[in-house]
């Protein structure tokens, strides 16, 4: 048996809301886990947590690889949240740095440390990849669950690729939002089907006043239907609204199933040396903190 240091965080709120659960595993350089042994943990995990962060210290920065019971998952915005916001918290020799570098899969990002003044960290996400899709609003409408006349002909569908390839999706209503309850197993045929890995429903009708857009995302790919709150799915978002003209700085994205306790997402942009960047935001609570016995 191994014990690693272990948390488990809910990300994108203060406690007051559900958050989205997050496995966090912090392993000293002597640590090392195979792949295989990673995906173990996320496997044994499941129903718990929605994933599992694995965190190394790394040449200037940490290095983060993330698992959900079903697969290794290429970038997970609510677990480097969750990882981000306690490390900073916690760790005094850090409660002075303002940026501090990511390494993932898909290269390196940056974190920005605003517990002082927003209590919050922004993590920067990838850049975006805009992709071709051949989901027809008839077809996605049928996966969905819901009648084609519920989707606002207003924006369009796009797949957009923030850290996952999202499926952007426009609803009329708050109601219409709220009513989504599909199928798993074949919203996942779906997602793979089409070479999609979530799908974020959204509208601009809320229910605090303060916030801009109700969003909820779907991961039926990752081994559960709903994911709570997201940093990846809505920084797709972010670009998309980007793209269309119409995103503002400080975002407020209110998400969840949950009509009047929602999860917060915020969004900034921010500009980098090539191109404009999407910043999702937020804070986090400490749920469990002790160790985590994996049989090797």
């Amino acid at each position: 048996m191994i014990p690693l240091n272990f948390k488990k965080i809910d990300a994108f709120t203060d406690g007051s809301s559900s958050g989205n659960p997050a496995g966090y595993v912090f392993l000293e350089e002597s640590q090392i886990l195979s792949d295989s042994e990673m995906q173990k943990m996320g496997t044994e995990l499941k129903g718990f947590v929605n994933e599992v962060g694995f965190v190394t210290p790394y040449a200037d920065g940490f290095k983060l690889k993330y698992y959900s019971s079903e697969c290794e998952v290429a970038f997970c915005g609510h677990a480097t949240i969750a990882i981000m916001y306690d490390l900073l918290a916690s760790n005094p020799s850090l409660h002075g740095q303002r940026v501090i570098n990511l390494y993932i899969n898909a290269g390196k990002l940056s974190a920005f440390n605003h517990l002082d003044t927003l209590n919050a960290v922004y993590i920067m996400a990838p850049e975006p990849q805009y992709l071709e899709t051949s989901v027809t609003a008839a077809s996605i409408s049928d996966a969905l669950g819901i009648n084609i006349s519920a989707l606002d002909n207003r924006y369009p569908i796009q797949a957009i690729n923030g850290g996952l390839k999202t499926l952007i999706v426009p609803v009329k209503t708050l109601a219409n939002c709220l009513s989504i309850w599909p199928d798993e197993s074949s919203l996942k045929q779906y997602c793979l089907v089409n070479d999609i890995d979530i799908i974020l429903i959204f509208t601009e009708e809320t229910y605090d006043e303060h916030a801009h857009f109700r969003t909820r995302v779907f991961a039926p790919k990752f081994g559960y239907l709903e994911d709570p709150a997201t940093g990846s799915g809505n920084s797709a978002f972010g670009y998309y609204l980007y793209a269309l003209g119409q995103h503002r700085d400080d975002l407020i994205i209110e998400q969840s199933a949950n009509k009047t306790n929602a999860n917060i997402v915020k969004l900034k942009t921010y500009e980098d040396e090539k191109m404009t960047r999407m910043l999702f935001g937020g804070c986090a609570t400490t749920r469990i903190d002790g160790k985590y016995h994996l049989h090797r």
